[in-house]
């Protein structure tokens, strides 16, 4: 007998009671970090680092985010009862500026629900949402509450920030960690712009 292959919607239904609330996962990375680990399978040095690094990085993004009076209007404006599943791990260098700014603005509206999922336990949901062909992240798949059914999706980086690493890219073959340090440098001169308005036009 055939089995019949899963909907996404059924997919994101299995994940979902996974997720944890932002503060959760705060508290997990800044724990991780202080006994020198990482979620996922894989402990190795780097990832341990890269996870002591975001925990300062999103507790400072946390402090320091501002949005305009523009932008709380627009924020203020979404009327559609959304759920953002965020699938992401604690040593995603992409994810300690979006993290923050998305919570900013669940926070603001009601209306959204912000749900971190570890990407490594949900492989068969992260396989629907690839980027390129890889399980780049973090990736938000904003869901409606009333169908369940996913309406759009974002990540792993803003427009902007996608637009730097394809041309570096182009230009060099491969990302190198001098490129990956000079964006992080980008992401904090950004001040999250580019990720707030990529969101707003999700959400829009």
């Amino acid at each position: 007998m055939e089995v019949m292959a899963k909907t996404t919607k059924e997919v994101i239904q299995v994940s979902l009671p996974t997720a944890i609330s932002y503060t959760s996962y705060r508290t997990l990375v800044a724990q991780l970090a202080e006994e020198g680990k990482s979620t996922g399978p894989e402990q190795t040095e780097t990832l341990i680092n890269f996870t002591l690094l975001n925990d300062r990085r999103m507790k400072r993004w946390d402090k320091t985010l501002k949005f305009n009076d523009e932008v709380l209007g627009k924020i203020a404006a979404i009327k559609t009862k959304t759920t953002w599943a965020v699938l992401t791990e604690s040593w995603c260098g992409d994810a300690s500026p979006a993290l923050p700014v998305m919570h900013k603005i669940a926070e603001l509206n009601p209306n959204i629900s912000l749900q971190i999922i570890l990407r490594d336990e949900n492989v068969e949901l992260m396989n629907r949402f690839l980027t390129n062909g890889g399980m780049s992240i973090p990736k938000l798949i904003a869901i409606d509450d009333k169908t369940h059914e996913p309406i759009g999706s974002w990540g792993p980086r803003s427009t902007n920030a996608t637009q730097l690493v394809e041309d570096y890219k182009a230009e060099h073959g491969q990302l190198t960690a001098e490129f990956k340090q000079d964006l992080q440098i980008w992401y904090n001169k950004d001040k999250g712009q580019s990720v707030l308005e990529d969101l707003l036009a999700l959400m829009g």
